[in-house]
């Protein structure tokens, strides 16, 4: 009971706080165009009264977080799922190529993991290359990537998921090979006494020591993916999806459509690493891990 009370009590209280401020700047941000519009219609209002005002805008430069609770609400649950309106609709268009992505990451990043732990030449002349690739911006590389698949007949999902690849194999690569190269020299020459092949030694010692490092980079890998899913969804034009809500929101200046879909994003973020969270300890005890 201490426990849960230690864990959420902190988390509360700074969320208590960021609501807080929330509304404090959501009044001084929207406070001038409230009192442009009542001086084009020659009313005056009091303090209260234009308080009230700022955060009950149609069209706030910053929508109130109660103007973003109601609007999440409506298009989450009041609308049906097959809406290109509903989020949960949405939702599921900028999940699924996340979530190819990010396999494709995963499952590139675990193999140039281990090919430059166990190729020299690689650790020198790929390493470097993988870091400075991840210097570029993604909001120059998705445009690109959208171009050149859709020239050759690539379009709709896979290119999406690419770019996601692009940013969730980085994390995977650099845990895989922390995780691979964990085991101590003891360990290792241990291995090497008991005339352990390679592949043995890779099997036995190395996998099962980099499987925290792996699920740790995952939870990064998971949120970089989602975040390459709705990027790329900005250059095509896409109808639905997370990006496209944002699209939507930013053209007809829809600022608590806007929120509203980020709010979504963010959700859908923390369930995705929930749950590579739940598969790293259930894996760690069928390795005879302990429980947390």
């Amino acid at each position: 009971m201490d426990s849960f009370r230690s864990k959420i009590i902190p988390v509360t209280s700074i969320l208590l706080g960021v609501v807080v401020l929330w509304y404090i700047f959501a009044v001084i941000l929207n406070a001038p165009f409230q009192r442009d519009l009542d001086r084009r219609a020659n009313e005056t209002s009091t303090f209260g009264e234009l308080i009230g005002k700022t955060l009950s805008q149609p069209k706030p430069t910053l929508p109130a977080p109660h103007q973003v609770a109601v609007n999440f609400f409506e298009n989450t649950f009041l609308r049906p799922i097959t809406s290109n309106r509903s989020l949960v609709y949405n939702a599921w268009v900028t999940l699924s190529s996340t979530l190819l992505g990010f396999a494709f990451g995963t499952a590139l990043g675990i193999v140039i993991a281990v090919g430059i732990v166990h190729v020299a030449t690689l650790d020198r002349s790929l390493m470097p290359w993988i870091i400075a690739s991840q210097t570029i911006p993604i909001l120059a590389v998705a445009p690109m990537i959208i171009v050149v698949l859709a020239a050759i007949g690539i379009t709709g999902l896979i290119p999406k998921a690419m770019i996601s690849t692009y940013l969730s194999f980085f994390p995977v690569t650099v845990g895989m090979v922390k995780g691979l190269r964990s085991p101590e020299i003891m360990h290792l020459d241990l291995m090497h006494t008991y005339n352990a092949s390679r592949a043995q030694t890779f099997w036995k010692l190395r996998v099962p020591a980099s499987v925290p490092f792996l699920f740790t980079s995952m939870k990064v890998a998971v949120a970089a993916s989602l975040v390459g899913a709705i990027v790329g969804e900005l250059p095509t034009g896409a109808v639905a999806g997370i990006g496209a809500k944002l699209l939507a929101g930013a053209y007809y200046s829809q600022s608590i459509d806007i929120w509203s879909a980020l709010v979504a994003g963010s959700i859908v973020a923390a369930l995705l690493v929930m749950v590579v969270g739940i598969a790293g300890r259930v894996v760690d005890r069928a390795m005879g891990g302990r429980p947390a």
